[in-house]
């Protein structure tokens, strides 16, 4: 889950971008920022919540 979380972020990021860049969206990219920054510590708290534990140290004897 954590590596297809990074990538949904980063696929997101970049389409938001690439809108922005193309016209189709009128965005403050720093006035979202200032606003929603919480937001960003929580969906990455939640990342690693979510994300499986290793478990390859405890099998191998």
């Amino acid at each position: 889950m954590k590596g297809n979380f990074g990538a949904l972020v980063l696929v997101l990021v970049g389409s938001v971008a690439l809108a922005v860049n193309l016209g189709l969206l009128d965005v403050n990219f720093i006035q979202l920022l200032r606003t929603w920054w919480p937001l960003i510590l929580i969906a990455l708290g939640l990342g690693m919540f979510f994300t499986p534990k290793d478990d390859s140290k405890k099998n191998s004897r």
